[in-house]
């Protein structure tokens, strides 16, 4: 077992963050010049080289990973994380990374409000509470109403959605599957669903754009590599309200090389829901830690 260092997994974390912004503003730039669809394709292509290799060094190798005990929705959680980055760079293309990364900001608060009905979860009024702030804060974002409102908002939006989806998945199939083969299949069955997609909208890439493709996929391998390094060091708990420094990075990266406008009131529409998000992240914690005294309190 990996010896718990939390200030070291905390310092990852934003590490990675940084790296997962970058990432985004390369997409973005593919994306900008190719077919999104054979961008996404690549990338996945790269991930799935490294999710084999990083698989069969692991005990019990590639035949482990794949033994799954629900490999049909392993199959359908890993496709849906490749669709929702599809519409994640499209709206990146759309909207720039500002805006989109501000409307995303909500995937903690559709988890928050669709744990129930999916794993059974209970969510308190005080959550519920925090949702429905973080879609005011959502609101202030578009300015419907105004003459602002963007019809690709749709994009990150959906995205958010899409993202929020995967995550309860990742729940739900914890249950009976380890962490090697959930992410096994992450890499295997994106690759499999953006070939049949992508294959289709091949185009020829200049060198430099290459490079920059290759450079794309390796620092999503690095990505992936350091996001479980992080989570070996430390809880999630203590590490996971990092995860809203890649907003923050991502903003950056939008106005220093593409141009990108931080208005106020997706300043402020972000403040509020990302105060939500942390909000309902704290309360579940309390509520865990809660029901944890409990718990070994009635085992004694």
């Amino acid at each position: 077992m990996t010896p718990q260092n939390p200030r070291l997994g905390i310092i990852i974390m934003v590490f990675t963050m940084l790296l997962f912004a970058l990432q985004d503003g390369l997409s973005r730039h593919l994306a900008g010049q190719y077919n999104v669809f054979m961008v996404i394709m690549i990338r996945y292509w790269i991930f799935a080289a490294f999710v084999i290799v990083w698989s069969a060094r692991h005990a019990g190798g590639l035949r482990h990973a794949a033994r799954s005990a629900q490999p049909k929705l392993q199959f359908f959680r890993g496709a849906l994380l490749a669709l929702e980055v599809i519409v994640m760079v499209i709206g990146f293309v759309k909207l720039g990374l500002v805006e989109s990364h501000a409307m995303f900001a909500i995937y903690p608060l559709i988890i928050t409000a669709l744990s129930g009905p999916i794993l059974g979860e209970r969510v308190g009024w005080r959550r519920w509470m925090s949702v429905a702030i973080g879609f005011v804060g959502v609101m202030i974002i578009l300015m419907p109403g105004s003459g602002v409102f963007s019809p690709a908002a749709i994009f990150p939006l959906g995205s958010a959605t899409m993202f929020a989806l995967y995550g309860l998945l990742n729940r739900y199939v914890s249950r009976k599957d380890p962490a090697a083969v959930t992410f096994f299949y992450t890499g295997i069955s994106g690759a499999v669903v953006m070939t049949l997609i992508g294959v289709w909208f091949w185009e020829p890439m200049r060198p430099t754009d290459w490079a920059w493709m290759l450079t794309l996929g390796a620092s999503a391998i690095l990505g992936h590599y350091l996001l479980i390094r992080a989570y070996e060091l430390s809880e999630a708990s203590a590490i996971q309200p990092f995860a809203y420094l890649q907003l923050v990075f991502a903003s950056g990266v939008g106005v220093v090389f593409f141009g990108d406008i931080i208005r106020m009131n997706v300043a402020i529409g972000t403040g509020i829901v990302v105060g939500a998000g942390l909000f309902a992240l704290i309360r579940a914690q309390m509520v865990a830690r809660r029901e944890n005294r409990a718990g070994r309190s009635n085992a004694t």
